[in-house]
């Protein structure tokens, strides 16, 4: 009798064991999608020819060794042949990728085409549109931009010459009309051609200036997903801004109402793709509409078909553009898996649609949602599992476990290109997203009927987006409070080598693991860089300085200053063009109170972050000059001071104040400048503030004709200061008679990186630099402060972000 050693009966079957988590991951196809996405990647950056010419050696080097596996070259042995084969697959993905992506960059650099941009032509393009409108920021006074993805058909010249082309292009447009538009509409515009950035399908960008000429309707898909987008925003009007502006965003990814706060609050603690159309949102409406198919006791193929009905409405919600339909395909993957009653087979499903989507649009390979997105998924299926069942083996409930594993997988995958990015690793990003958890599937689910029954029934649609604002409030909360962490995040090596070096530790820290030993040595070390570490970031931190006086902040091209006037409060002048950046500097000092915010003048680099000077501070009062322009600037002030209850106030010159050890006088403008270069910043409040004995003269954006005045009103030695801020970004615009007035000890030039007018001008730097003044620069040197020290006056600078030129 034949001895059965496993136990089985003769004549019977052995069913196959249920998959479960520690089961191998089936990675068959993931080396052709990891291939192909590469090579699409470095195809768009590459000539068409030289893609084609890695295909062909690809193609020639997997010809060959299929043949040899085959055996028509010979008898590979087994170890070879287990392996061989994944390598003909990566092979073939490079084929597949680096071909198809040489063919669209052939397109993009078709001859008639590139000629036109060379030239930079005047043209009329015949277009169609393919993604809503997005406002850019601008400042300085400059007309509100809309940025404007489309499609081109025809270009005609002024000569009447026509190009009839199908290229993807970038419009820049200031007219109002455009931000009306729909996906798939068709229209005529003008404008002027300029060569694009390079690293996609872009082959040109049109600038123009003129409203388009729409042809016909959108298409009606597009008509139905606006009309019911404009009924969630209608919905969600009554609500504070907070929560009104997040609904929409974490429903349809429409963040057009998001305070500038919230959003960087989001970024701070990596919750920013909550409010991005993303195979989350995917996954929580099929989810949804999956659990009442299995309450209905619903077979397998019915559950799929009503999940493919909700996924085909809602992409229709949020509108098919590019980025939804490849969040749809990521979504579709588990609805996939679960008709098969396959859960291994998502894997190779998440592959394949990778593949599938790189070679229709090889420009998504240099995508970074469609990055996110994919390594998001991948975590959730290779590392939530695992994670899930290692603490449900440890007596963690099962709701629990879930909660945990699926966000710490997701946030684990992302971290590399989130930290290449960024040039920061966030310790605060995965409590974060736990704590958001329960709330987001709510606050999703029920903005989506709100949405949908809008055009229906308006009161119960804004009924249902007030019982989505509660979810909503919470993530909001956490956000707050999460980006107000003291060290949340970690400094990092920024671009493509630093996002290597983590996904390298990642990897090798999730191999090492598996080992008992190496899991609490893992353990103690990062308890004890929690409790060693931050706490002495929290106690001893280098920064503020003792003593410090004034703080001029690193906000970029724009100017924002603190005077100390005693433990947490300032007196701030002027804001920056951003709130986060200026908000951060004010957090980084401890400053909790503000008695005085001082307005120099009215252009955007000046006045554009004053919203993050209010962000969780109290503004007494707010100083304004008297010169009213430009507007924008004015009216962004005054809704600012309106709403954080803070006193507006205009004074005229010699008028003093004084808060804690800060006493000010307003020294100028002496008269009304009319006519000049520029009359707002000829009309900047110039004041001379003394901390501690310290004298400070704050220039504003003076230029020779406000100092000319300054010099001729001011007695002898009234001007004389030991440290100044240098006007207007040290432009080439002082005059050196002021700059001798004046005599400075410290001059400090508050200056972006890298800006595009000039700033500072060398001559002036180094005018100062010979009478004996220190000069720091924030583009430079990062935040500087002036301190005073038992010796004397000195200065500390906190070092930029990120090393210079990056």
């Amino acid at each position: 009798m034949r001895n059965h050693g496993d136990g089985q009966r003769p004549g019977t079957t052995r069913r196959a064991a249920p998959p479960n988590a520690s089961d191998p991951p089936d990675l068959r196809l993931a080396g052709l999608a990891v291939a192909a996405w590469l090579a699409a990647l470095a195809g768009l950056y590459l000539p068409a020819r030289a893609s084609l010419l890695v295909a062909a050696i690809a193609a020639v080097v997997a010809a060959g060794g299929g043949a040899y596996l085959h055996g028509l070259l010979g008898r590979p042995p087994a170890s070879v042949r287990r392996y061989g084969w994944t390598v003909i697959a990566v092979l073939l993905g490079v084929v597949c990728g680096a071909s198809v992506t040489a063919a669209r960059v052939a397109v993009r650099d078709a001859t008639p085409v590139r000629a036109l941009v060379e030239e930079r032509a005047v043209v009329t393009v015949d277009l169609v549109i393919r993604d809503d409108p997005r406002l850019v920021r601008t400042g300085s006074g400059r007309p509100a931009t809309f940025l404007v993805a489309a499609e081109s058909t025809r270009f005609t010249g002024l000569a009447g010459h026509r190009v009839e082309a199908r290229v993807r292009m970038l419009v820049l447009a200031t007219d109002p009309a455009w931000r009306e538009l729909l996906p798939g509409q068709r229209l005529t515009a003008e404008g002027r051609l300029a060569a694009p950035r390079g690293g996609d399908l872009t082959a040109a960008v049109l600038w123009s200036t003129r409203a388009p000429a729409p042809h016909g309707s959108p298409p009606g898909l597009q008509r139905a997903a606006g009309t019911l987008r404009t009924g969630l925003q209608e919905a969600c009007e009554p609500l504070p801004d907070e929560r009104g502006g997040l609904l929409p965003g974490l429903v349809v990814g429409d963040t057009s109402r998001l305070p500038d706060s919230v959003r960087e609050d989001f970024l701070a603690t990596g919750m920013t793709h909550l409010t991005a159309v993303s195979g989350s949102n995917v996954a929580i409406i099929v989810g949804a509409v999956l659990l009442l198919a299995r309450w209905g006791r619903a077979g397998p193929w019915l559950a799929a078909g009503l999940c493919v009905v909700a996924l085909v409405g809602f992409v229709i919600l949020v509108r098919p553009s590019p980025s939804v339909v490849r969040a749809a395909a990521m979504g579709a993957i588990g609805l996939a898996a679960l008709a098969a009653g396959r859960p291994r087979a998502a894997l190779p499903a998440l592959a394949a649609a990778v593949t599938v989507l790189v070679l229709v649009d090889p420009e998504l390979a240099g995508d970074l949602g469609f990055a996110l997105s994919v390594l998001a998924t991948g975590g959730l299926l290779l590392l939530a599992p695992r994670w899930r069942d290692a603490l449900r083996r440890r007596r963690v409930p099962a709701g629990v476990a879930e909660a945990l594993a699926v966000p710490a997988a997701a946030q684990l995958a992302c971290a590399p290109v989130v930290a290449g990015i960024s040039g920061t690793v966030s310790v605060v990003a995965v409590p974060a997203n736990l704590l958001v958890v329960p709330a987001v599937a709510p606050a999703t689910v029920l903005g989506v009927v709100a949405a949908a029954l809008s055009p229906l029934w308006s009161a119960g649609a804004e009924f249902l987006a007030w019982l989505a604002s509660w979810p909503a409030w919470w993530l909001v909360t956490v956000a707050y409070y999460g980006a107000r962490v003291p060290a949340g995040g970690l400094p990092w090596p920024a671009g493509v080598g630093g996002a290597l070096l983590l996904a390298g530790l990642t990897l090798a820290l999730l191999v090492a693991v598996r080992r008992r030993v190496v899991r609490r040595l893992v353990a103690v070390i990062a308890v004890a860089a929690v409790l060693g570490a931050l706490p002495v970031r929290l106690v001893a931190a280098g920064w503020p300085p003792a003593g410090w006086v004034v703080v001029a902040c690193a906000v970029g091209q724009g100017d924002a200053l603190v005077l100390s006037a005693g433990p947490g409060r300032g007196v701030v002048v002027d804001a920056g063009a951003e709130p986060g950046a200026v908000d951060r500097c004010l957090r980084r000092l401890g400053v909790r109170e503000v008695p005085l915010l001082v307005i120099s003048h009215f252009h955007y680099d000046h006045v554009g972050g004053v919203a993050g000077v209010f962000r969780g501070r109290r503004v007494a009062a707010v100083l304004v000059p008297s010169w009213p322009e430009p507007a924008f600037g004015r009216d962004l002030v005054r809704v600012a001071a309106s709403a954080g209850s803070a006193e507006l106030i205009s004074v005229p010159v010699g008028w003093d104040y004084r808060a804690g050890a800060v006493e000010l006088t307003v020294v100028g403008p002496p008269a009304p400048q009319r006519g000049t270069r520029s009359d707002p910043n000829n009309n900047s409040l110039v004041l001379l503030a003394t901390v501690n004995g310290v004298r400070i003269l704050l220039t504003g954006d003076a230029e020779i004709e406000e100092q000319r005045a300054l010099l001729d009103r001011a007695p002898d030695g009234g001007l004389r200061a030991h440290v100044l801020k240098v006007a207007h970004h040290g432009s080439a615009y002082q005059d050196p008679a002021f700059l001798d007035a004046i005599r400075p000890l410290v001059a400090v030039v508050p200056v972006g990186r890298e800006n595009t007018y000039g700033h500072p001008d060398a001559s002036v730097l180094d005018r100062l630099a010979r009478d004996g003044a220190r000069v720091l620069r924030t583009d430079l040197d990062g935040d500087v402060a002036v301190v005073t020290r038992p010796s004397g006056l000195a200065v500390v600078a906190r070092g930029p972000e990120s090393p210079p030129g990056r």
